[in-house]
């Protein structure tokens, strides 16, 4: 029988929704500490290492990170505000009490940068490059009771999830974080629903309640109108509100939704993206839902979110990685999902240090500080990597294939080894028999992992006339047949573009 070719992109991220009948050839069935490659592919994600080898004062796990100045990271740990460019840290105050996570905002009203703190136990304060103050409302009116959030917003700090006003939204006068009077321009708005985040978004700020979400539209207490975006969504956490692709992303009961702005009306909008991978989110426990945490990678396109459990060991904690990306198949822009395990945060954040965005965490228990996007591991622990692809039957269930070779197209970037491709046929039956994993170092005829016949580490190598391929002979037949890549090894990142099958037709069933 003459051979046939059945191609495949590495596209359309990580699908739980769809029967393995209906999945479209890119999709993955797993997809672990691989992300959706913006320039297409699935890649191998970077690991992370401490931004300081001195741990931040205190005890249990960061609460807080925020970055100042585009060179100072600022860490709280229990009462604890400190300060750090990586080499050490700098304490800024040790007389707060033992404090919840903490919400930063950054302005400039004074020609000087200002960053703003909330933590849902101690007073409000504002650190101006030196100094740790605690808004006193020493110019006027009665100060927020232990806000957990904060934001800034047309000249006024913005303040909600009080202790004593769940449902309350009070703001001080323009400019002056000290002065809460009525007479001066600040003011208060209760909401029909506890308060959960304040974000801005094209030149409103989002009011997220646990039930509804609000916009508000102005300038001063003079103009400033509030008006419902939905009475009947809201959202389970501020630790999940980020802006991404100039939208806000948050999660709802539902899933993952956002706010999109839409020119034609004026108005605002949501919609639900986490559908094909809602199993993941639906079994969150509450203890998940009040730990999670969240952050962007811009360059990337990408939006992370973690759900530890307590319970869990960091190589058992989860998340998701989400990215607003062109589809190669189909064209289309649309959200790619794929599963993070091992890196278990109790705060992360993104921001930018010497012009060059940084990704931190915290520690879930101790005192680091760690830097993503660092290394091939998790801070010396080897990370454990997983595709799945799809079940392809090459557009005939009844006709047995016997599979010849494996093409697989990738774009490395350094030396790669020591990954198992194992074939699973018949959708994974266990009374087929499946040849052994294939260790990609050892195939013939790759130029790839260090062969002494191939072009890799030649000037030829990454050059654009030059396409990695590693080509792999493979044994067994059957009616159906998926792919399995597991990396258990330090390999630099690498992204898998996508692969060729291909095989001889057998008799029909």
């Amino acid at each position: 029988m003459t051979t046939q070719a059945f191609p495949v992109n590495c596209d359309g991220g990580l699908v739980l929704d769809k029967s393995v009948f209906v999945m479209q050839p890119g999709e993955a069935i797993r997809l672990i500490n691989f992300e959706p490659d913006i320039g297409g592919g699935y890649a191998k994600i970077k690991g992370f290492s401490k931004f300081s080898d001195t741990e931040v004062t205190g005890t249990g796990g960061i609460l807080g990170l925020a970055f100042y100045g585009n060179e100072k990271v600022i860490a709280c740990r229990g009462p604890n505000v400190m300060h750090g460019t990586g080499e050490s840290w700098t304490s800024l105050t040790t007389g707060r009490t033992s404090a919840g996570r903490y919400d930063f905002t950054s302005y400039d009203w004074d020609a000087t940068e200002n960053l703003a703190m909330a933590d849902g136990v101690n007073d409000a304060a504002f650190f101006d490059g030196s100094t740790l103050t605690a808004i006193n409302a020493a110019n006027g009116g009665t100060k927020p009771t232990a806000p957990d959030v904060v934001q800034e917003f047309k000249g006024h700090l913005f303040f909600g999830g009080m202790s004593n006003s769940p449902h309350t939204v009070k703001f001080c006068a323009p400019y002056d974080e000290n002065d809460f009077s009525a007479a001066s321009g600040a003011g208060e708005i209760a909401f029909g629903s506890d308060v959960v985040s304040l974000k801005p978004f094209r030149d409103n700020l989002i009011i997220f309640c646990k039930e509804s979400i609000y916009r508000l539209a102005g300038t001063s207490a003079a103009d400033f109108q509030i008006a419902p975006v939905t009475r009947n969504i809201g959202c389970l956490t501020h630790y999940s509100v980020q802006e991404i692709g100039g939208d806000l992303i948050f999660l709802a009961p539902d899933g993952l939704r956002t706010i999109a702005g839409t020119e034609k009306i004026g108005d605002t909008e949501l919609g639900t993206i986490s559908k094909q991978i809602q199993t993941r989110l639906n079994g969150l426990a509450q203890d998940q839902i009040s730990q999670i945490s969240s952050h962007v990678i811009r360059a990337k396109s990408q939006y992370r979110m973690y759900f530890p459990n307590t319970a869990d060991s960091e190589s058992d904690a989860q998340g998701i990685i989400a990215v607003l990306k062109r589809n190669l198949t189909t064209g289309q822009i649309n959200w790619e999902f794929s599963d993070i395990k091992g890196i278990k945060p109790k705060i992360a954040e993104s921001g930018y240090i010497a012009d060059a965005e940084k990704i931190i965490h915290g520690d879930y228990d101790g005192g680091y500080v760690y830097v993503q996007e660092s290394g091939n591991d998790f801070d010396g622990t080897t990370m454990s990597c997983q595709y799945r692809t799809a079940d392809f039957n090459m557009g005939d269930v009844g006709i047995r294939k016997n599979m010849q070779r494996v093409l697989l197209n990738y774009n490395p970037s350094g030396t790669v080894a020591n990954v198992d491709m194992n074939l699973v046929y018949d959708y994974g039956d266990t009374t087929v028999n499946n040849p052994a994993a294939y260790d990609l170092v050892d195939s013939e005829g790759a130029a790839f992992f260090g062969q002494a016949s191939s072009k890799y580490g030649t000037t030829k190598y990454g050059t654009t006339d030059y396409t990695p391929l590693f080509r792999q002979s493979v044994e067994g037949s059957g009616f159906a047949v998926a792919l399995n890549f597991l990396d258990t090894s330090t390999n630099p990142t690498y992204t898998l573009k996508g692969f060729s099958l291909e095989f001889t037709p057998g008799a029909r069933q």
